[in-house]
């Protein structure tokens, strides 16, 4: 077994926006230091889809990527992972990872899982094989993985669910919760660095079980051994925007100041700016290279579609305020990589894409440190959802 570093992680609060509960702080974990608000692209397999590691450190400007429980644990396996010594050494980043719990990936596969007391059975996408998570197991596997932070297993359910099912869920989370903690605290890290644990606050569009979920996980919070922040789960899944907006006001209303919050899966930019507006340090969602992989391009300007004729003579860079890559090719060359099916097209607007939203959240971090962060994200906020 490697030594294990006696340093838990950490977060320091270092401004505030005079005129909102925007935020900018430092996470700091054994592989690194996260300024907040950050953005963290997501690597469900153990890699960004169609970004090379060297390009997430060097154009993106990536902190800190993730990676999905539920994926890895059934592809490559937890054995060749542990072999390996780990995700790190295994994808070769070597700086802080996050892992989902892989619960929000078997709730989705409603088909094939069934829910009980002791934990989630389910059946592989991949080759239909039985398997079970519980929440000791989910912590084990995440140990092996070797996150710097770790999730809790919960059960997400669907964002127009009735009352009584979403209270009986958020019942089983909070149970889960208790057991995950209670595993975490019984075991060690694997690999010679340190690994937090982050509660997820359920309740769905409900104002009072989202209070209830809140203060719960405040509760739990103080019996972690090491570190530990709080995710915003269950919103943006089907919930009209003004109430995910209203959740994220009642939680954060209640959640710790002085430790990470991690608005799950969120989202637009305009949704971004929003949850920042509203006390947000953590984002992550597959839009930047899902959409960009379908030829949609974020800048502050608008949305851009690669693929319309529009662009087919337009010689002007990407986005001249953008990364390297964005100032080095141009629209038309990108439509034209489109149009012949080329896979570069797919690796530039993810990147781009990438880029942007690091630059988005990193730009919110300076004006809430200049103290006019409320009056930029007014300005910008706009202009973000118009298409060209």
């Amino acid at each position: 077994m490697h030594p294990i570093i006696k340093k838990e992680m950490t977060f320091q609060l270092q401004h505030t926006d005079p005129s909102s509960d925007a935020r900018a702080g430092l996470i700091i974990t054994d592989h690194g230091e996260i300024q907040t608000p950050i953005f963290m692209p997501v690597g469900t397999c153990g890699t960004v889809k169609g970004v090379h590691f060297q390009e997430l450190r060097d154009e993106v400007k990536a902190q800190i990527i993730l990676g999905n429980t539920y994926h890895l644990y059934l592809r490559p396996g937890l054995e060749i992972l542990r072999k390996a010594g780990g995700l790190h050494k295994f994808n070769t980043w070597d700086r802080p990872i996050l892992t989902d719990s892989g619960g929000f990936q078997v709730f989705s596969l409603t088909s094939i899982r069934k829910l009980k007391e002791e934990g989630c059975e389910f059946r592989s996408h991949i080759d239909g094989s039985k398997h079970i998570f519980t929440p000791e197991n989910v912590m084990d596997t995440q140990r092996i993985i070797g996150a710097d932070i770790m999730m809790a297993l919960d059960e997400c359910p669907p964002g127009e669910s009735e009352y009584s099912y979403a209270k009986k869920s958020l019942g089983l989370t909070q149970r889960w919760l208790e057991r995950c903690i209670k595993r975490f605290n019984e075991t060690e890290p694997l690999y010679g660095h340190r690994q937090t644990l982050f509660p997820i606050v359920q309740g769905c569009k409900y104002a009072d079980l989202r209070r209830e979920a809140a203060l719960h996980v405040c509760e739990q919070l103080t019996k972690l051994n090491d570190g530990g922040g709080a995710s915003i789960g269950g919103l943006a899944v089907g919930e009209p925007t003004e109430v995910m907006y209203e959740m994220i006001e009642v939680v954060n209303s209640i959640l710790p100041k002085d430790r990470p919050r991690y608005l799950m899966g969120v989202g637009t930019p305009q949704n971004i700016l929003e949850a920042i507006e509203r006390g947000v340090d953590m984002f992550d969602c597959v839009m930047p290279t899902r959409n960009g992989r379908n030829a949609m391009l974020f800048t502050y300007n608008g949305t851009m579609n690669l693929r319309n004729k529009k662009w087919e003579y337009d010689f002007t860079p990407i986005d001249p305020d953008g990364c390297y890559i964005d100032r080095l090719h141009t629209k038309a060359y990108l439509h034209h990589l489109f149009k012949a099916q080329e896979l570069l097209a797919l690796q530039i607007a993810s990147i781009h894409n990438l880029a942007f939203y690091l630059r988005l959240v990193t730009d919110a971090r300076q004006h809430i440190i200049e103290g006019d962060f409320t009056q930029w994200k007014r300005s910008a906020i706009d202009d973000l959802g118009r298409r060209l």
